[in-house]
């Protein structure tokens, strides 16, 4: 349990789960960690059979190892997830949405070239907003994702940083030209020149 709270907290680019914990169920930790966390998750297991493979992977698991195992196949197979999940190695791209400039790599965004003075929480809700720039993101989605919320938590809280947000865009809801709210819907980011388009 304290290693879960650690990956929800500290959220690490992989986590390599072995099966044989010795207060819990592997399986029902990898499907804890599922209900709380998108970390990419390999499974070090003793068991080959194909069903006990089958098993963690439909339990949420994105690759396995088989004891024993080498550091080499290891490393292999944690380069081949995180290329899947585009993490990499390599540096993120920035992510651009008319004048919006948001870079994941430095963790900074500026507008129009002038730097947003942004907390890490404000910076991670507009990262996952321009990384779906153009789609209606529902307030679930973000307290799934952003906050790590799995099992919902208050609207407001995301109604809140989308405000502190437009502020520092120097917009208003009523006057809105990246953050637009769609009632009933969520909140959608795109460029001015496309707010015609919607």
């Amino acid at each position: 349990m304290d290693g879960l709270n650690r990956i929800v907290t500290h959220k690490p680019d992989i986590v390599v789960l072995d099966i044989g914990l010795p207060d819990l169920d592997g399986r029902e930790m990898l499907r804890m960690l599922r209900a709380a966390s998108r970390v990419p998750v390999i499974v070090a297991t003793a068991r080959g059979a194909e069903d006990e493979i089958v098993s963690v992977l439909d339990s949420g698991a994105d690759d396995y190892v088989v004891k024993p195992f080498g550091v080499g196949q290891l490393d292999a197979r944690i380069r081949a997830v995180l290329r899947r999940d585009g993490a990499g190695t390599g540096r993120p791209e920035a992510l651009v949405v008319g004048g919006l400039r948001v870079d994941p790599a430095t963790r900074s965004a500026t507008l129009d070239g002038t730097a947003l003075d942004l907390n890490p929480r404000e910076f991670d809700v507009l990262h996952y907003l321009a990384a779906r720039a153009g789609r209606v993101v529902s307030k679930r989605e973000l307290l799934t994702e952003v906050w790590q919320l799995p099992y919902g938590g208050a609207d407001k809280t995301v109604d809140v940083h989308v405000s502190w947000l437009r502020r520092k865009l120097g917009e208003t809801a009523r006057d809105a030209r990246y953050l637009h709210t769609v009632r009933g819907a969520g909140v959608l980011l795109t460029a001015p020149d496309d707010a015609g388009d919607r």
